[in-house]
């Protein structure tokens, strides 16, 4: 495996130095699409919030910056994506406000009818099995949860298809696809925006 390949690999589970390089970067160059996507939550003081595959941890502060009375639990698959979150957090945790774990969302360490707003960002495209993954979110939610994903690819633009033919595991899906395994797995509510410009995409569900 070349060099390059070998690093984008570093997507689905970052690992060693190139994984470090990569989590870095994914805080960086997500970041835009991230706030984009979360300029459309209109959950109102959340308690308890999951964001799934959490990566370096950017994402799970701002949410912490954006509902000042919330809790974040940040999950992801990577020991080194936890190990990278938990320092990016760490006064956070220090002050009781996040949790950052290890694990797999198509089986989630956690009890049921916990959070208020689950967050997948930039994720999806790795998860094994999209209904029995949406199934775990849906079981952890409190009734009138809401779900949210953001994607940097609508499943359609060239671009990602082709990074999609040398990511092993990824798998791209556009909203409909999306749609419907939310509401397979018993979602409601699914709504999608598309950027103006771009190929992101933020799909809002609720349980």
């Amino acid at each position: 495996m070349g060099l390059f390949k070998n690093y984008i690999n570093q997507t689905r589970k970052p690992e060693g130095f190139l994984g470090k390089m990569m989590i870095k970067g994914m805080n960086s160059g997500h970041a835009k699409m991230a706030d984009w996507g979360m300029s459309y939550l209109k959950v109102t003081n959340p308690k308890e919030i999951l964001d799934i595959g959490c990566g370096g941890g950017r994402n799970a502060a701002e949410l912490l910056k954006r509902y000042p009375d919330s809790k974040v639990t940040a999950i992801d698959y990577s020991p080194l994506s936890v190990e990278q979150a938990t320092a990016y957090n760490k006064e956070a945790i220090s002050a009781g406000r996040c949790i950052v774990q290890q694990g797999d969302v198509s089986s989630l360490p956690l009890d049921d009818g916990i959070y208020d707003l689950a967050t997948a960002f930039e994720t999806i495209y790795f998860w094994q099995g999209l209904e029995k993954c949406f199934s775990e979110v849906f079981r952890v939610l409190k009734p009138s949860g809401c779900f949210m994903i953001v994607n940097e690819s609508d499943g359609l633009d060239e671009n990602s298809k082709k990074y999609e033919k040398m990511i092993d595991g990824m798998k791209l899906y556009t909203a409909e696809d999306i749609e419907k395994a939310l509401k397979s797995a018993d979602f409601s509510a699914v709504n999608t925006d598309h950027h103006e410009s771009k190929p992101w995409i933020t799909v809002l569900a609720r349980k």
